[in-house]
């Protein structure tokens, strides 16, 4: 239950990032902050009390028994898109500094046409 709250907090501290902060790099910590998020309530989900990993041994083990193994190699695959998908906006944010001189997002709209 802990892992529920504590992912849906991350989720609305990094929304409220997203919506309320005017600087670039901390609107991209806050995508990064629900993306944490996202991946602990899919764990969370996959979760399951006093199971083993799904492998094979000497002793028989039911269905009931093993851990779905499916949540964490999505959570795995999706940690590695997250990384990459934040290099590439702190990049773009590092090209945007460059050629407006600012990181705030309200004077970069104002500069767009």
């Amino acid at each position: 239950m802990i892992y529920y709250i504590t992912s849906v907090l991350l989720i609305l501290i990094g929304m409220y990032a997203v919506l309320v902060k005017k600087n670039l790099v901390k609107i991209v910590i806050g995508l990064t902050i629900i993306d944490a998020g996202v991946h602990l309530l899919l764990i969370a989900i996959g979760y399951v009390q006093d199971a083993t990993a799904p492998i094979f041994s000497t002793e028989s083990l039911t269905s009931d028994k093993m851990v779905d193994p499916v949540p964490q190699a999505l959570v795995l695959t999706a940690i590695v898109i997250g990384l990459g998908v934040t290099a590439v906006a702190l990049a773009l944010i590092i090209r945007l500094y460059d050629h407006h001189k600012t990181l705030n997002i309200n004077k970069i709209r104002k500069l767009k046409w």
